[in-house]
């Protein structure tokens, strides 16, 4: 009995290791274990559990880290390279833009303030990310993508303490960057994503955020003019502005339907390549919805009171951590999808090699 317990939590510890090395290797090491055990023993000893255990993490790791060098990442990378980079360059024209055009509807004396040099430099450094994507310059492209980000936290981090809702509201885009970098990064060949997308849909993925711009700069200068008078029409949908509901919703379809756009044009991508960008850009949504739900009320708090409310640092935490945790929950669950789906494939193949009744 004492054996039969010991040998069960031995495949406990073993567990740890990946399948495919204990299904190479698993009665071999159990037999060693077993060996040198004491007679009677019935529990591994400490040093036999923390030696399995940092072995098992350490394999673990190993193969995780061989599977991100499959050609489905690097498709994937370099797509969300190229889409991060058009979509940050889309908010970037459209803060540019709003500081150059003034709206109707702004009372007298609240005209812009004008662009500065960030809000030029933001709109020449993703352009050029694009550009350099494009044309094949890859490590031109992550060099300007990682500069991007260390300048916006240069620029962001010293108002942690006295601005921390700005701080908080920027983080999104500030993943959305590193996520963007870091997709740049992963070496890939040249002029891939012209490659993998075709010309239709680089152009959607392209063409679509420009066209969002235009619209949302549109509404901006065809928004009701600022009156004093009692009785001025306006409808209102989430920052949008128009003198009638039939204008209102032209926009919103406009913008629907570029939106549509970029999302067709990533679905039409091969389904390993798909889930993998999908994967990538999960944990920008996650942390943009912890945001908004987990901490609304601290900001609700922040703009009641007047004044800055610090973060605890478990807050914080869950900030930085919402992310990459995400990230590597949903490369898990990809792996383990297509494992599934192989080994699926692999049962019907034999179901169809094997003879008519047996």
């Amino acid at each position: 009995m004492s054996s039969d317990d010991l040998v069960r939590r031995y495949r406990r510890l073993l567990a740890v290791y990946p399948w495919e090395h204990r299904r190479v290797y698993e009665d071999e090491m159990l037999a060693v274990l077993l060996a040198g055990a004491r007679p009677g023993q019935r529990r591994p000893d400490a040093a036999d559990v923390r030696n399995l255990v940092g072995a098992g993490l350490r394999a673990r790791l190993r193969v995780g880290a061989r599977g991100f060098t499959e050609p489905s990442w690097a498709d994937a990378a370099t797509v969300t390279g190229l889409l991060v980079g058009v979509v940050l360059l889309a908010f970037a024209s459209k803060t540019l833009l709003d500081q150059l055009v003034r709206a109707p509807g702004l009372p007298p004396g609240f005209a812009p303030r004008g662009p500065d040099l960030v809000d030029w430099l933001r709109v020449a450094g993703w352009a050029g990310v694009c550009a350099a994507v494009l044309v094949g310059w890859r490590w031109l492209a992550a060099g300007l993508a990682w500069a991007g980000v260390l300048g916006w936290g240069a620029l962001v981090a010293p108002q942690t303490s006295g601005n921390p809702t700005y701080v908080v509201d920027m983080l999104p885009q500030l993943a959305l960057a590193v996520v963007g970098a870091a997709a740049l990064t992963v070496p890939a060949p040249r002029r891939r994503a012209i490659a993998l997308l075709g010309v239709r849909r680089l152009l959607a993925l392209v063409l679509a955020p420009a066209a969002m711009v235009a619209l949302l700069v549109a509404n901006r200068v065809g928004s009701p003019t600022f009156s004093f008078v009692d009785g001025v029409s306006y409808q209102v949908f989430y920052g949008l502005e128009a003198s009638s509901e039939l204008v209102l919703w032209l926009y919103v379809a406009g913008l629907a339907a570029a939106a549509s756009a970029m999302v067709i044009a990533v679905a039409m991508l091969a389904p390993e390549v798909r889930r993998r960008i999908v994967v990538m850009l999960l944990p920008v949504a996650t942390l943009a919805l912890v945001i908004d739900r987990a901490l609304a009320g601290w900001v609700t708090s922040t703009m009641n009171m007047g004044h800055a409310i610090p973060l605890v640092p478990v807050q914080w935490a869950m900030l930085v951590l919402v992310a990459p945790v995400t990230f590597l929950a949903g490369a898990l669950l990809v792996r383990r999808r297509e494992e599934t789906l192989r080994m699926v494939a692999l049962g019907r193949d034999a179901d169809r090699e094997q003879p008519m009744g047996q």
